[in-house]
């Protein structure tokens, strides 16, 4: 088999969750590494596994919901390390929380999480990874049972076991992001996060003292039910993932449910809430 890829250049619009699903959707196809770029991802994919029908079936791209087009380049040898590493710089929030590549220097950070991205999502350089970043960085989290419902990296269950939390579930439905937290947390040296592979399910008869989810709207509203019920009394809720106009539909379904508003994070029109049992 030859070392020649070819890599899609995507522009997508809406750039965050367009890419998501583009990205489950190409998973599914012989592409084997994504990298996120300004407007949306680039894709790569072996020549020899390639054809020029190959998206010819992909649903985002018959869908209305999003604008989605791409050039195409022919690569040569690829060095995924060199990729990652032109592509994914190091975060710094709040002074507090340091999340780098293999690669990048050690800080003085309170909290040093080290990932390697691979095709996962929560690198840390989202808006809403930031403000679960920071919702936890206030938090006394210390003993608390927690669940990381669509953890990309599991950046956040890894955050919430350095400041003392356990047992941790972490669980996404992608197989990419099974992998890469497991790989994450082994090289976090967690000892307290379990990964699972699935999607809300896999929370029937679970109860957990703090929930966190950062997702999209339409999951977290199909799925809220599902969480209320696995949240214990006093329990704490972080929900992520969607934009500030989403937030009235959000709130009348965490509401409705019993569950008490606390505080709200706001970063380029992304939202952040905070709920408690």
């Amino acid at each position: 088999m030859s070392n020649i890829y070819l890599g899609y250049h995507f522009i997508v619009e809406p750039k965050e969750l367009g890419s998501e699903i583009l990205v489950a959707e190409l998973g599914e196809l012989a592409f084997e590494s994504f990298i996120d770029s300004d407007l949306g991802i680039i894709a790569y994919i072996q020549k020899d596994l390639w054809n020029e029908n190959i998206l010819d079936d992909l649903f985002i791209l018959q869908s209305l919901e999003f604008t989605i087009s791409y050039k195409i380049e022919e690569i040569d040898q690829v060095n995924w390390n060199e990729e990652w590493e032109k592509n994914f710089e190091p975060i710094d929030v709040d002074g507090k929380c340091h999340v780098r590549a293999p690669f990048h220097p050690k800080t003085d950070a309170e909290f040093d999480i080290v990932i390697e991205p691979k095709m996962s999502f929560g690198t840390g350089h989202h808006e809403t990874t930031h403000m679960m970043i920071q919702h936890l960085l206030e938090m006394d989290v210390a003993g608390l049972k927690t669940l990381d419902m669509g953890c990309g990296t599991a950046i956040l269950a890894i955050l919430a076991e350095m400041k003392g939390a356990q047992p941790i579930d972490a669980i996404d439905i992608d197989n990419w992001c099974y992998l890469n937290s497991i790989e994450n947390a082994e090289r976090n040296n967690c000892t307290q996060i379990t990964v699972y592979e699935g999607d809300a399910a896999l929370l029937k008869d679970k109860k957990y003292d703090l929930i966190i989810a950062n997702i999209n709207r339409n999951i977290l509203l199909n799925d809220m039910q599902s969480y209320v019920d696995c949240l214990n009394p006093n329990g704490t809720l972080l929900l992520s993932g969607f934009y500030t106009e989403d937030i009235p539909f959000i709130d009348s379904s965490c509401t409705e449910k019993g569950l008490t508003y606390v505080k709200k994070f706001e970063r380029n029109n992304w939202v952040s809430l905070k709920y408690v049992n």
